[in-house]
């Protein structure tokens, strides 16, 4: 893969801490709410336990940040669900390792800089290819199976995790909304997972 900036060479992982948010330069990705999160939220979210931020930041200035995600411990009830998607689940699981809970983590936020945003920096795949790297590392401290995230129920959202290989959890709305216990006719987000064993 050809890009012009690659997150692996040029730039440096870094966790978000205060002194860190004091004196990086401001972050935008185009959505006030993703902004105001990073600024605002992602330390509180840590203090309370709930998630933690990492960001990439250049290597040639590591005030400038290209990109952010925000990750959390979750897992992927099963005794609630349907048959049809918790037959899609299973189906890669051996019998005897079948449970009513896998272990997962959550990506909560993620975004890339206005300036680095588009086909030709491909940002946002390198940053869902690290995470996945990540946790299935040998020096990863937990078992985690599955890669989550409550995505925004919008095309341009889906898509972008479709392709990097997520699926949705629930393949038919009406699933999602009746396990959720969700009524009216949208959803705001669409659950959707990446199994992690595919990268074995």
């Amino acid at each position: 893969m050809c890009t012009r900036l690659s997150i692996y060479d040029d730039c440096t992982f870094a966790k978000v801490n205060e002194r860190f948010l004091a004196h990086c330069k401001p972050f935008s990705c185009g959505d006030s709410d993703l902004d105001d999160f990073f600024l605002n939220d992602a330390l509180a979210y840590e203090k309370d336990l709930m998630g933690k931020t990492y960001c990439w930041v250049i290597n040639d200035d590591i005030t400038k940040v290209v990109g952010f995600v925000t990750l959390a411990n979750a897992g992927i009830q099963t005794t609630h669900m349907q048959n049809n998607p918790k037959r899609h689940l299973h189906k890669n699981i051996s019998y005897n390792k079948q449970g009513r809970t896998y272990p997962a983590v959550l990506i909560g936020r993620i975004a890339v800089a206005k300036e680095f945003q588009g086909k030709e920096y491909r940002i946002g795949t390198q940053m869902m290819d690290f995470v996945k790297d990540w946790f299935i590392a040998e020096d990863n401290k937990t078992g985690c199976r599955f890669v989550l995230v409550d995505a925004v129920n919008s095309n341009r959202t889906l898509q972008y995790y479709e392709r990097n290989g997520f699926k949705p959890l629930f393949p038919r709305i009406e699933d999602e909304k009746d396990f959720y216990q969700i009524n009216g006719d949208d959803l705001k987000t669409r659950m959707y997972y990446f199994d992690l064993l595919l990268l074995k």
